[in-house]
């Protein structure tokens, strides 16, 4: 039996292995996506193009027409902007990734 078990034990490190390479995966995707998000927010602001009315009928949009996506309000959107700013005079956000692997997708959560 203590055979059986420790093969056991071998194939639950398997998938403890890949969960974790996928949410590495994910985490690197999400900041991504919340630098671009900010990237685009960040520069419509800063050319006079958008002010935060415009950022809140963002979020509501999203919101009304795009129900399976969480996590986008307009204090959330700010976050990202602010992300961006606070973090684009680094190349890319890849370097950032392995700080913030967890620290982001807590932050930017579902609202």
């Amino acid at each position: 039996m203590e055979i059986m078990q420790n093969q056991f034990l071998d194939i639950v490190k398997f998938i403890k292995e890949s969960r974790f390479k996928a949410i590495k995966i994910i985490n690197t995707e999400l900041i991504e996506l919340y630098w671009n998000i900010g990237e685009y927010i960040s520069k419509k602001v800063e050319s006079s193009e958008w002010g935060q009315s415009v950022v809140k009928d963002l979020a509501e949009y999203i919101q009304k027409n795009e129900s399976g996506l969480k996590g986008f309000s307009d204090k959330n959107l700010w976050r990202m902007k602010q992300f961006y700013e606070t973090y684009s005079a680094l190349e890319k956000p890849v370097k950032l990734t392995t700080q913030f692997q967890c620290k982001l997708t807590t932050s930017f959560g579902a609202n």
